[in-house]
């Protein structure tokens, strides 16, 4: 999309205007990533912090292949994991998620469900939580995940499988 282009250019020549246009574009959507990877709205505010950071400093390093979109929530989603793995807040074996940016504005119907979904993955454990998110909603694969998280493929296959079983659970007590 040439507008994306142009945004993209300015940012890279040091405008500060366009870089807060940029943030002021993704933020929203890029602060519900790091919600569902955290425990709590401080803990995703640094994410996000980070992630613009890093976002910033390496955008010269996209170069319009793909999804501009996609590359940025990449960047966030292993922001996010770093995060956890520095506080020790997830010990993998046992533990980790985060939402799928659509191009298109999610209507009334939409939201409810992602706040909903949200509201459920939330009382999951943070491995539990982080291989659901990143296999089911990401796409990623059991040996992505397992490459980026630091264990066995059929560690992030249980993973799965055993949030699916908290999650059914918790939808059928409803």
């Amino acid at each position: 999309m040439p507008a994306e282009a142009t945004l993209i250019s300015n940012c890279l020549a040091g405008d500060r205007k366009q870089q807060k246009a940029l943030y002021d574009l993704y933020s929203p959507k890029l602060f519900s990533i790091c919600l569902r990877y955290t425990k709590n709205q401080m803990d995703a505010e640094d994410v996000l912090q980070e992630g613009f950071v890093k976002l910033f400093n390496n955008l010269q390093r996209f170069k319009g292949e793909g999804s501009f979109e996609g590359w940025i929530r990449r960047i966030f989603v292993n922001t996010a994991i770093e995060y956890l793995r520095s506080k020790k807040i997830a010990t993998i074996g046992s533990e980790f998620v985060e939402n799928s940016l659509s191009d298109k504005q999610p209507s009334g119907l939409e939201n409810l469900y992602n706040n909903d979904l949200l509201a459920i993955t939330r009382t999951l454990s943070v491995g539990y939580k982080t291989v659901f998110h990143m296999y089911a909603i990401e796409g990623y694969s059991h040996k992505e995940i397992a490459t980026k998280l630091g264990i066995s493929e059929s560690t992030s296959k249980s993973q799965f499988s055993r949030a699916k079983a908290v999650l059914r659970t918790i939808v059928q007590a409803r």
